[in-house]
């Protein structure tokens, strides 16, 4: 079937040939049979549009390329001329003067249409999963409910010691407490006029009221009846809170708590980015269009997963919507899944799946909005991700107005291409660059009539932070870059861009990633500040996390508190250029100076060497203390550009980073010592992994803005012997 679908092509064994485009082949079948099937467009079609695109857009990639590399040659000069003499006054001049720092644009309002309720109107958690991971990908976008139950039992935020820890029974201690904290929590939010949930033995279950019965004879109501919207089709009741659903279950024989509460469950995961970029390595053309494989899964509804698990197989697949009637005997659903978007690559990535007429390799990006929104055609006709019928991509890595209006131009001619109505790809803009920070609103300003998202990334912008004034000097000790000025002026600034701009309501403003997996005791003590300072939603590294930081929202009004900053929120751009530098006064021993190269070989280390030898792009990795970090290239890209700097201002030298790294290959490969996939780094000290983690700091100052993909990707087809 595949050869007749190719006959109007040139076709070698692995290649197609069509205008002018060279084209994988197993690729171009993949499109034909697959993408293709059940839409009005035809692979020919899709082809030619992507040929005329990668006309019309290629030479401006470029040259947006090499205005980051001219800007970053100015910086340098600068700083190598006043190194001794800095004057920010000066400096903000001179970046002004190249056009680095742009003038602020006039005020305006964002005017975006066709937006769904996750984004616009439900705040809380976020997830973001490697694509490349079906069974990750499936977990993540399931995780539209979680158990609360399960989360407080399962986790640190009850001690695991003594009468509480946990073992292969139920202990009834851990049981009960877990449901006493589950009172704790509806009482705050959801409470019943002078009463507790400890107290309920019974339901009356009446169409458009809720009594509870209680163990004092008595009967009690909901202090707010508008919170009461219905029982599940389990019969379950279903509470409504600051626009996040829960469903306490209810069962009196089950339940180990004299309550009868047997469960709580949230509504959690909000909405899920499916990753291609930070947290994914995708290298081969088979691990890449595996990877649009499972997003095209999940725009068809139909991806699904099988493993074994305690010797039994098992399938995942999506969940279906949760139906329920409401007060007035109606029959609704709701959502059993995340709202999904995507996370396309940045402009710096390229791809051979397809060649350009003159053989060189396309922009990944280009690709990748072509390709997922030719998936997602599928779910604009079920709409049953997007009720709204908008398609949501997430672009990292833009420097610039002139790169998200590039962006944007980009969407507008493949909706045109693929016959979508104006403005149907939304955009969400990853603030992690500096130049970006400095000119936010000017770059939202360039997607006002698609923008749907704004979000910080600390570890990102940190390592641009250190890249661009590498030379300006030695920067300080990571842990002491967070105490910045700037870094809370970032943060600010993102909060108060969106607000200036009109997201309220209307788009979200995102927080970072709670890195630490298994310290959700301190999550919960701790993240709240992201709701706090503004955010609609925050990034969470499990199902789990997710289901916790939701008692955030219910907890706190984020669109009150929107409010509140949209008057009082005030930030002095000068922050923003104030430089992470070592002071004058610091003299670091020779211990700190050790501690701290150890720490950042160890953490490159550790990553590197599942990402290069096994293609793992996102998990856990144990940092020197063997505490469970969630890392990604975002890690690698401020733990090398930081020792680049230490090396080229002499802090260190390169024989005790080397040093350093050969005691912490040791470490890292008895923290891998269980994996049976896991290939040691010594004694030998030079497998491709090593390699590379050498090879991100020794070549950390020359790489462009200071990115680690170029590194890894060399060292990872090595590994797959595509070199």
């Amino acid at each position: 079937m595949a050869d007749l679908l190719l006959q109007d092509s040139k076709v070698s064994n692995s290649k197609v040939e069509f205008d002018g485009l060279e084209i994988d082949r197993d690729f171009y079948i993949f499109i034909e049979t697959e993408v293709c099937a059940g839409l009005a467009i035809d692979v020919q079609e899709f082809f030619s549009s992507l040929a005329l695109i990668v006309s019309a857009l290629s030479v401006k990639n470029s040259d947006l390329l090499n205005k980051r590399d001219e800007l970053q040659t100015q910086i340098d000069a600068w700083h190598t001329q006043n190194i001794a003499n800095f004057d920010a006054s000066k400096y903000k001049d001179f970046l002004t003067n190249i056009g680095y720092v742009l003038p602020q644009p006039d005020d305006f309002s964002i005017e975006v249409d066709n937006v769904d309720d996750e984004i616009t109107l439900i705040a809380g958690p976020q997830l973001v999963v490697p694509i490349s991971n079906a069974r990750f990908s499936l977990n993540a976008v399931n995780a539209r409910w979680g158990s609360l139950f399960d989360s407080l039992y399962g986790t640190d935020v009850i001690p695991n010691k003594g009468s509480m820890a946990t073992s292969f029974a139920h202990n009834l201690h851990r049981v009960k407490k877990t449901a006493e904290l589950a009172c704790d929590f509806l009482d705050e939010v959801v409470p019943i006029k002078g009463a507790s949930y400890r107290q309920i033995i019974a339901v009356e279950k009446h169409p458009s009221q809720l009594i509870f019965i209680l163990s004092n004879g008595q009967n009690a109501a909901l202090v707010d009846e508008k919170k009461f919207i219905g029982f599940s089709s389990s019969g379950n009741i279903l509470l409504l809170n600051n626009n996040l659903h829960m469903e306490i279950v209810l069962d009196q024989e089950s339940s180990y708590h004299k309550s009868g509460i047997f469960d709580v469950l949230l509504e959690s995961a909000i909405s899920t980015i499916v990753d291609f970029e930070d947290s994914a390595s995708t290298v081969s053309g088979e691990e890449k269009i595996d990877a649009y494989r499972n997003y095209l899964g999940l725009m068809k509804r139909d991806l699904s997963f099988s493993f074994v698990k305690n010797g039994e197989k098992l399938e995942r697949d999506m969940n279906e919507d949760l139906s329920y009637t409401d007060v007035k005997g109606r029959s609704k659903n709701l959502p059993g899944c995340s709202l999904i978007l995507v996370r396309h690559v940045g402009l710096h990535m390229f791809t051979d799946l397809v060649k350009a007429p003159n053989g060189d390799s396309i922009p990944e990006g280009i690709l990748d909005v072509m390709v997922t929104t030719l998936a997602g055609l599928h779910d604009l006709t079920s709409k049953r991700n997007s009720k709204k019928g908008s398609l949501y991509v997430v672009k990292p890595k833009m420097h610039s107005p002139a790169e998200v209006a590039f962006t944007v131009k980009l969407f507008s001619l493949v909706e045109k291409a693929l016959n979508l109505q104006e403005n149907t790809i939304k955009i969400g803009i990853m603030d992690e660059e500096r130049r970006a920070t400095l000119n936010l609103k000017a770059c939202v300003k360039e997607a006002k009539n698609r923008i749907i998202f704004i979000n910080t990334g600390f570890l990102d912008r940190t390592g641009d932070e250190i890249h661009t004034s590498m030379l300006a000097g030695p920067m300080r000790r990571k842990n002491e870059i967070k105490e910045e000025v700037w870094l809370d002026a970032y943060e600010r600034n993102n909060v108060s861009v969106g607000l200036q701009s009109g997201f309220f309501k209307r788009a979200q403003i995102g927080k970072g990633m709670w890195a630490q997996p298994d310290l959700m005791r301190d999550m919960l003590d701790t993240k709240m500040l992201h709701l706090e300072a503004g955010a609609s939603c925050a990034w969470v590294p499990s199902p789990t996390a997710a289901t916790l930081h939701a008692t955030h929202y219910h907890r706190f009004s984020v669109h009150h508190r929107q409010q509140e900053l949209q008057e009082s929120l005030q930030v002095d751009q000068e922050d923003l250029l104030k430089l992470p530098l070592m002071k004058s006064t610091e003299n670091l021993s020779k211990e700190a100076i050790s501690g701290e190269i150890h720490n950042n070989a160890q953490g490159i280390l550790g990553y590197v060497v599942r990402w290069v030898d096994q293609g793992v792009g996102c998990s856990k990795v144990q940092d020197i203390n063997h505490v469970g970090l969630m890392e990604d290239r975002a890690t690698l890209r401020i733990s090398s550009q930081h020792m680049a700097n230490w090396l080229h201002h002499g802090i260190c030298c390169e024989e005790e980073v080397r040093s350093a790294f050969e005691e912490m290959a040791v470490l890292v490969d008895g923290q891998n010592k269980n994996d049976p996939n896991y290939q040691n780094m010594a004694p030998s000290f030079d497998g491709f992994a090593y390699q590379a983690s050498l090879a991100l700091v020794f070549e950390g100052k020359e790489q462009p803005n200071g990115y680690t993909e170029d590194v890894l990707i060399r060292f990872r087809r090595k590994v797959l012997g595509l070199d």
